[in-house]
């Protein structure tokens, strides 16, 4: 639902200033008029406004003195200028002299409504970003350092809080780098079992006979190399809560003993002849889509319906945007606190650049992003360079050099700023992927949580193969 505000629509024709008042009121906005910039400086004497439209020209103060004067006087409030198409050359020095937006006459409904709700998002960024950098970086709400203000997340948080009490098996699914652990570890930190082990297998990493002896342990003798009885994680974690990550990749022989012990809380280690018994929470993850494996043959669909108790969806960055400032400011004090650099936040242009960025490795690519930029940023506040240090490919300074005259040259720009960022963003993501793991496409694809084609797709897309770095 669009977030409604106080707008000032200013123009020395009437019909003009009543059409956009009849638009953007039914737009939801509380809307009044003036005729003059004299009128409207009185009438923002007397009351607040979150958004002005004004004319340029005007015979009694006109739009530019205004724009001057509201900006002077309410720094807050964001002003869009109404340019006739003889004036479209004058809005560079509009822009530059703190307009939000501008639009050329004639416009339609549709683009006044939609440049005043940007305007109204941007005043809302902007003074979200100023009270964090004058409080502190304090999340909206935490849970075992989940971060989150969004309406997603705050559904995320108030299903931990219903389930965390019980001992329910609980899936929580999503994409690579939302958080999974994090859910897992705040299931067990407000869970009875608080006070006992909290164990988290990769399941990932491990092959099936391995994760077996992992999980179950193993007698003496049992296989080649069982050269002494060993504990499985199941025993040692006895009371508390073991959490399975990339469930997905769990071999059907191994899913099925998983079944089992969900059924009765009873296994038996390999090698072993007696069952053995043990009180544990099982909570389990996934990145993968477990009903088309189900459909496929690959995930045993006894063993999906038996782990589809309580599922929690942990939801992207890039659905849930508003999260991302707090996100970055938690990683801030963190690093900051680490380092002993006085940084107290991000420019305007860095928090501009984070919200509009689509982060496809999430919170871990989000924290990686800033802790580098901690690292690099030599000043009390984090610039886009500091955020983009190391990615060669994106030139935002040479990009942002040429001054866009029309609504048209700013959405190109804006529309090749966000390629460039994207395209670096998934380069440098690959990268590190791979160097983490000597090249090993398969590795490094199941690190990142992707399928091995799927991530051979993205390196030929990126341009990166062994020869070439």
């Amino acid at each position: 639902m669009p977030v409604q505000a106080t707008v000032l629509v200013v123009d020395d024709e009437p019909p003009i200033c009543h059409n956009c008042q009849k638009i953007l009121t039914k737009a939801g906005h509380t809307v009044a008029c003036a005729y003059n910039g004299q009128e409207a400086l009185a009438r923002m004497a007397d009351q607040a406004f979150d958004v002005v439209v004004t004319d340029l020209k005007m015979s009694r103060v006109g739009g530019m003195e205004l724009l001057r004067r509201v900006k002077s006087a309410s720094p807050d409030t964001m002003v869009i200028v109404i340019t006739g198409y003889s004036t479209v050359s004058s809005a560079v020095e509009v822009m530059k002299l703190g307009a939000f937006d501008y639009l050329p006459k004639p416009f339609t409904p549709d683009e006044l409504r939609a440049v005043v709700a940007q305007a109204v998002q941007a005043r809302h960024t902007h003074i979200q970003n100023r009270r964090l950098v004058q409080q502190g970086p304090r999340p909206a709400k935490t849970v075992h350092q989940l971060v989150g203000a969004s309406a997603k997340m705050k559904k995320v948080i108030e299903m931990i809080a219903k389930v965390a009490p019980t001992d329910a098996t609980v899936l929580v699914y999503g994409e690579s780098g939302t958080g999974k652990e994090l859910v897992a570890r705040a299931l067990h930190a407000n869970s009875r079992r608080n006070d006992k082990v909290f164990f988290a297998v990769d399941c990932g990493t491990l092959s099936g006979n391995l994760l077996e002896s992992e999980l179950f342990g193993h007698a003496k003798g049992a296989f080649t190399g069982a050269h002494k009885e060993k504990e499985g994680i199941l025993q040692r974690a006895d009371g508390g809560t073991v959490f399975l990550d990339e469930i997905g990749n769990i071999d059907l022989e191994v899913q099925g003993k998983l079944l089992r012990f969900l059924e009765s809380r009873e296994f038996i280690p390999v090698g072993h002849t007696k069952p053995s018994r043990v009180d544990i929470r099982l909570i389990l993850a996934t990145n993968q889509k477990l009903d088309e494996m189900v459909q496929a043959g690959r995930f045993r669909h006894d063993f999906y319906y038996r782990i589809y108790v309580y599922p929690i969806f942990l939801p992207p960055l890039r659905e849930r945007r508003e999260d991302i400032l707090p996100i970055a400011y938690h990683f801030i004090k963190q690093f900051t606190r680490q380092m002993e650099k006085p940084i107290r936040g991000f420019s305007e242009e860095a928090v501009q650049y984070l919200v509009h960025q689509d982060w496809p490795g999430n919170v871990r690519q989000l924290r990686n992003a800033v802790e580098r930029a901690v690292i690099h940023c030599e000043t009390d506040a984090i610039t886009v360079k500091d955020l983009t240090f190391g990615d060669t490919d994106l030139d935002l300074t040479a990009l942002m050099a040429h001054v866009p005259e029309t609504n048209d040259e700013l959405v190109e720009l804006k529309k090749e700023i966000r390629r460039k960022a994207v395209h670096t963003i998934e380069k440098n993501f690959l990268q590190r992927a791979l160097d983490a793991n000597d090249w090993n496409v398969t590795r490094a694809a199941r690190q990142v949580g992707l399928k091995r084609t799927n991530f051979q797709t993205m390196m030929r897309k990126c341009g990166l193969n062994r020869d070439a770095g």
